[in-house]
This record gives C-alpha cells, structure tokens and sequence, in this order.
C-alpha cells in the first residue's frame, strides 16, 4: 500500500490483463467504444464469463499493426505534390 491507501503497482507486465475500462483509459478512448469493437472482434480480447479481458502485450501489438496498416498515417508522403504550382512540381522543366 502507498502513503494514500491505494495500491502500490509494480513494473507493467507483458501478461497483465485489462479490463475495457483500463483499456479505454490506455488507448484513450470510451468503454462504449472498446465494448463495440471486443464485440465485433475489431480488437482482441476475451469474453470470461459476462466481462471482457484483454491482454496487454496482444493489444499492443494490434495497436502496431493498425498503426503499420494505416493509410492516413503516411500516404501523403508517398503521393505527388498536386497543391504545387506546375513549374514547381517534381519533374517541372525550368
């Protein structure tokens, strides 16, 4: 126990497992949101009994993955610069 009478929490493991209320905090976003997704098996997780439970190592790896497998995250730097004007376009003639 600390000095204010919670719980002291050691180093986070690999294998801790959450709950969607902890979930939701870690990847800041609504229970309702998490419950959705666990529901639609959007996000790993497993279903004990009437509760979910996740485990944090697996989400942070799906995490990765979605983060890997976005295009909103990079794909403007792939594309051309259209916004530019023509003489200032890659390949431009000066």
């Amino acid at each position: 126990m600390t000095r204010d009478g919670s719980k002291a929490r050691g180093p986070v493991l690999d294998n801790e497992i959450l709950t969607i209320e902890e979930v939701a905090a870690y990847l800041r976003l609504t229970p309702q949101t998490i419950y959705k997704w666990a529901q639609e098996k959007r996000i790993p997780a497993a279903k004990l009994g009437k509760e979910w439970r996740f485990r944090r190592s697996i989400v942070d790896r799906w995490l990765d993955e979605q983060i890997l497998s976005s295009e909103s995250g990079f794909e403007h730097l792939k594309k051309e610069p259209t916004d530019l004007p023509p003489a200032l376009r890659p390949g431009a003639k000066t």
